[in-house]
Parts: C-alpha cells; structure tokens; sequence
C-alpha cells in the first residue's frame, strides 16, 4: 500500500479497525522520515535548538528522543553557553 493510500485508510472512519492500522503505519513512516531529517540537519550543522524550533518542540524533547538514535559518527555541534 502506498503512503497515499495508507493516508487515506487513516482518514476513512468507516472502518476504525483498518483506520487505526493505517494511522500506526504512518506513524511508523513518520517517526523513519524525522530521524532521518535530524540526522541530516546535525550533518548540515543545526544545533539541538535549532532543530527543535523546527520540529515545534523543546530542545530537551527532541535531545532525548534522539540522541541515542541518531548515527554516532555525525558530529553533534554543542551547546554554547
């Protein structure tokens, strides 16, 4: 099934059983793409923050779900203080 076809299973209401698949898949997808996007902005250079700001969540949100995730061989740029 296709992204665009699981797209619109998750939004079909007719059938919550497959509804629910579909919205579990693309949540799947989702979490796949954004670990992706962090690793690329940390390559690019992006800070913690900047990347937060992007994502529309706190610095330590997205530290903590990521940090330990990302490719250990990308140089994290560190916080100045």
């Amino acid at each position: 099934m296709s992204s665009s076809e699981t797209a619109q299973a998750a939004a079909d209401t007719s059938d919550p059983r497959a509804g629910l698949r579909a919205v579990a898949s693309l949540r799947g997808l989702t979490d796949t793409l954004e670990l992706k996007q962090v690793e690329a902005a940390l390559r690019a250079g992006m800070t913690w923050q900047q990347i937060a700001d992007h994502l529309g969540v706190s610095r330590q949100a997205v530290h903590k779900k990521y940090a330990k995730r990302v490719d250990q061989t990308i140089p994290v740029p560190r916080r100045r203080t």
